[in-house]
């Protein structure tokens, strides 16, 4: 991040106003990243981001493109502060004692991709029902031989139904599935995204201590973020499948990230851990473009300019 010192509440200002712009920017690209991902043989429906979208818009209307996008805005402020912040704080403690070498750039990228999980997990558990729910309805309708004989259609739960049911049934634990798949997703890519964004950034700096302008930030933040997206798209298909709680008659559960792996090699062979890398690539790219611009440009920093000074 920047070399100058930035206070923590600006950091999570600039976060979570980051994470706002970002979701409500690339969110029907990521629905269809969901629905593309969770599709199995036998049971494809789409066969495209742009079919998912177009499919999605004549079934459910255009605000369909954005189901579970109230827990995504929700919670993706919290996620996105403190992913940011813990990246720019680890970087930080780690440079106070020499030159912040690319191992040490790698180990505060590991420690943001750790913390962040904490509000990760159970919003994608969330985000990931809500969007899913018009496959199965339009599995319904148009595919019925892969509808469990007898079951009824009911109406797609709310986020807080969702909550409820999880916590009564399961616990916390319910809200925290996939959690190691959650781990094995965005440790590496924060891993991979944050040095590779720093040393792109670098590139465009006005000189040695000057920042780099804003439209650098933004392409630096982009080439990381889809770079980092398309390396780690098979953990997330993994992370996609073993989240999604409701499934055809003739599509596969899983009983854990192993499982899961087996399961897609056997049955739908090594092409199926790309599934939805084009539409993630697409998502990540600008939502940390924006990111990158927000958090630079400082908006924390100035919306914190308007609170009453304390007297020394």
């Amino acid at each position: 991040m920047a070399d100058k010192q930035i206070s923590l509440p600006a950091k999570l200002i600039n976060g979570g106003i980051a994470g706002l712009i970002g979701v409500t920017c690339v969110f029907p690209i990521d629905l269809a990243k969901t629905r593309l991902q969770n599709q199995q043989n036998g049971s494809r429906l789409y066969t495209s981001m742009s079919d998912c979208l177009i499919k999605t818009i004549r079934s459910e209307g255009y605000f369909g493109m954005y189901r579970g996008a109230a827990v995504n805005l929700t919670l993706v402020t919290p996620e996105k502060a403190i992913k940011l912040a813990a990246n720019d704080f680890f970087r930080h403690h780690l440079s106070k004692d020499g030159k912040l070498t690319l191992f040490k750039e790698m180990l505060a990228g590991c420690g943001a991709g750790t913390c962040q999980v904490i509000v990760t997990t159970p919003m994608e558990m969330l985000k990931i029902q809500l969007q899913d729910a018009g496959r199965i309805a339009a599995q319904r309708k148009l595919m019925p031989e892969t509808v469990a004989a007898g079951s009824v259609e009911t109406k797609s739960p709310t986020a807080m139904q969702l909550t409820r049911q999880l916590l009564r049934e399961k616990g916390i634990a319910g809200l925290y599935k996939g959690l190691g798949a959650t781990l094995l997703r965005d440790v590496p890519f924060s891993i991979i995204y944050f040095p590779l964004f720093a040393n792109l950034n670098n590139f465009g700096k006005r000189g040695i201590e000057g920042p780099a302008p804003f439209y650098v930030s933004f392409i630096s933040g982009c080439l990381a973020g889809s770079t980092a997206a398309v390396a780690v798209n098979p953990v997330d298909v993994i992370k996609t499948r073993l989240q999604s709680l409701n499934r055809g008659s003739t599509e596969d559960t899983y009983s854990g990230v192993t499982d899961c792996i087996s399961k897609i090699m056997r049955n739908e062979g090594p092409a199926a851990f790309l599934k939805g890398a084009y539409c993630r690539a697409l998502v990540i790219a600008p939502l940390f473009g924006i990111a990158q611009v927000v958090y630079f440009l400082g908006v924390g920093e100035f919306l914190l300019s308007f609170l009453p000074k304390k007297d020394n």
